[in-house]
């Protein structure tokens, strides 16, 4: 089934709904999901609105202009318009760190998302042998303080060249620039551990063990130049107990991430996320 997504931010007033409905029957859209959401304290109106484009009389070229047109300039909307095709490329960045490569590659090999994988890139070769038992292109590019700028350019240059639509940071251990993130706003996803910040550093399971940690959590989000502080798009939490070592802190932690990870790759590939400002509204 072909559908459209309308993603709606503006000014909350009355008669939103009610025009986007009619305009979606107007044309013969049969509405599959309709929700909103309003922020009372910044008086902000958030929209999602899905259809079918099967008995749709506007051409899907002709939608979004359409629907300035006639809707969107009324109310001063801004909105994005998405179809689920053709499937979005997602490029994955890894360093050494497995957990979340092996779920999104299950995942994706299952059919669970709708999305094609052109290619992996990491700063290390760990991972090489699993990316192609997938038959998915691994790029190795190395990065040190002496050739970031140069090695980002790489990277920009084959996420251009093989049409790349967002990024997923699967556990890759290096900062992006800020000239990087600009190139893909809102369209890059991190995933971290939840001590942060109160356990920074590269051993934070170590740290969170000698000060008898209860919770263990995950944050996915998306990447702004201020680090791990990008608007969220997932977060989840897993108990701790007395009697658990620093290995089985690891490994709940591993599981947490690569959950909410998945999750968030999910909610972005649906289009049931609306960030704004450094905040997200999320359509589940």
């Amino acid at each position: 089934m072909k559908t459209a997504i309308l993603l709606i931010q503006c000014k909350d007033q009355k008669g939103i709904v009610a025009a986007v409905s009619e305009f979606l029957f107007a044309h013969r859209g049969n509405i599959l999901e309709i929700d909103q959401h309003v922020d009372q304290e910044l008086g902000m109106f958030f929209m999602r609105a899905a259809w079918e484009l099967e008995s749709f009389a506007i051409p899907p070229s002709d939608i979004s202009s359409l629907f300035a047109e006639k809707v969107a300039g009324r109310f001063e909307m801004q909105f994005d318009l998405h179809f689920n095709f053709p499937k979005p490329k997602m490029a994955l960045f890894v360093s050494k760190l497995s957990h979340c490569l092996f779920d999104i590659l299950s995942r994706y090999y299952s059919g669970q998302f709708g999305v094609h994988i052109p290619l992996v890139i990491s700063n290390h070769t760990d991972l090489k042998r699993v990316v192609e038992a997938f038959r998915i292109p691994f790029f190795h590019i190395p990065i040190d303080k002496n050739n970031k700028a140069e090695q980002e350019q790489k990277q920009l240059d084959l996420l251009q060249e093989h049409e790349v639509d967002f990024i997923v940071l699967a556990r890759y251990m290096q900062i992006l620039s800020g000239k990087f993130i600009q190139a893909y706003p809102n369209k890059i996803i991190n995933i971290h551990h939840s001590f942060l910040p109160a356990f920074v550093g590269a051993k934070p399971y170590h740290a969170a063990y000698e000060r008898g940690v209860k919770i263990i959590g995950a944050t996915a989000h998306y990447v702004t130049e201020e680090l791990d502080a990008g608007p969220i798009i997932e977060q989840e939490v897993a108990r701790v107990r007395h009697h658990n070592t620093i290995p089985d802190l690891v490994q709940i932690g591993q599981d947490v991430e690569k959950v909410v990870l998945s999750k968030a790759i999910k909610y972005h590939l649906e289009r049931k996320v609306l960030a704004f400002g450094n905040k997200t509204v999320i359509f589940y």
